[in-house]
């Protein structure tokens, strides 16, 4: 596993004393679909650990990060996690990955350490110990699905996802709030993680007469789909709505097959805020011609770490009970602005962004937008 340990400001504060080092596991997608997102998301790793050590580490004590690969069938990603734990000696997990791999390691942790599950996801994780910046459904489509309705005059939607939980059940939200802004679906469908070949699913949308597609593909995938669906034409048809389309994915698509093509998310790297150009310049100053382009999944890294570091500090302890019993209110500050857990999950403010040009332009905002999730 790789290590990156950054207490220099920690040993400055401290007088040069040699302090142990609380260790985190950081666990990213470097392969498969979602293998895009894990340059951006080690550099955002790097990022949060200098800034958590800088402000006097976890409870005074440096933080070490030590990294997975869980861009891999969940069963692999539960091994690693084992590894970081017994082996690593790992005393909480931050992760951006599937939710296929979120749901093994739930079952894995069972609540014994804090986990800060971050990526983008379906919603309803209630699970003990685990706590959640990435945005849900009722974030990213209850307020864009009827602005595009109103604003792009489009009713009927094609529903296009990978083969698993995630897009299921984002789609299953998708379809109340679409009947709910008096739209209906005129078309679902599911294809496996690492499709290539989408012409049949190009005819079906051909076919529906939609006038809108939601976009639930990861990664590469999502990519190709796209690609494939400007040259079918089908952008004249019907717009695009993706809620895992960030910069990476924009820039593999291409400005020629991105017409109409909408993103909707908590971060995209052009957002008109000194805390979002800030984390843009530290990337750059910090990585040079090595830094990644910064990203809504790359980037919710930083916030999770930020996150368990300001929950950590405020139990005075890593252990799992003492964090439950803080978590409630527990306030941290990222490039997205300030935020504050609320039950498990964050409210956030949702971009809705245009890629037609090949870069996202925020066309309009949603604040303080609540993650429609209740635990018991």
């Amino acid at each position: 596993m790789k290590r990156l340990l950054i207490s220099t400001a920690i040993a400055g504060l401290m007088g040069g004393t040699a302090l142990a080092e609380v260790r985190i596991g950081v666990l990213v997608p470097d392969s498969g679909p979602a293998g895009l997102f894990g340059p951006s998301a080690r550099q955002a790793a790097a990022l949060a650990a200098e800034d958590i050590n800088a402000a006097g580490g976890i409870n005074g004590e440096p933080v070490e990060l030590i990294f997975a690969d869980v861009g891999v069938p969940p069963a692999q990603a539960v091994q690693a996690v084992q590894r970081l734990w017994r082996s690593d000696g790992v005393q909480g997990f931050v992760g951006m990955h599937d939710s296929a791999v979120r749901a093994a390691i739930t079952g894995q942790l069972r609540g014994q350490l804090p986990y800060v599950y971050t990526a983008v996801y379906e919603g309803g994780e209630c699970a003990t110990g685990t706590y959640v910046t990435g945005e849900t459904p009722a974030q990213q489509l209850a307020p864009v699905i009827p602005w595009l309705a109103e604003n792009e005059g489009v009713s009927r939607w094609y529903l296009i996802g990978n083969d698993y939980n995630w897009p299921r059940d984002t789609n299953a939200a998708a379809q109340e709030i679409i009947a709910a802004s008096g739209g209906t679906v005129v078309g679902e469908e599911y294809v496996p993680l690492g499709a290539s070949d989408f012409d049949a699913s190009l005819g079906r949308i051909r076919s529906s007469g939609a006038d809108a597609v939601l976009v639930t593909l990861v990664g590469g995938d999502s990519v190709g789909f796209n690609i494939a669906y400007s040259a079918f034409g089908l952008d004249q048809q019907a717009l695009r709505l993706g809620t895992l389309i960030e910069e990476n994915t924009l820039a593999g698509i291409g400005s020629a097959n991105a017409n109409r093509l909408f993103a909707s998310m908590g971060y995209f790297a052009g957002i008109d805020s000194d805390a979002a150009r800030d984390y843009a310049a530290r990337l750059g100053a910090t990585f040079g011609s090595d830094a990644a382009q910064p990203n809504g999944m790359g980037e919710s890294i930083y916030d999770g770490l930020m996150l368990l570091a300001a929950l950590s500090n405020a139990a005075g302890s890593l252990d799992a009970a003492a964090v439950a019993a803080v978590a409630d209110g527990t306030a941290f500050s990222s490039p997205r602005g300030e935020a504050v857990l609320d039950g498990n999950h964050v409210a956030q403010t949702i971009f809705l962004a245009d890629g037609s040009s090949g870069a996202f332009e925020v066309v309009t905002r949603f604040d303080s937008v609540p993650s429609g999730v209740t635990c018991p």
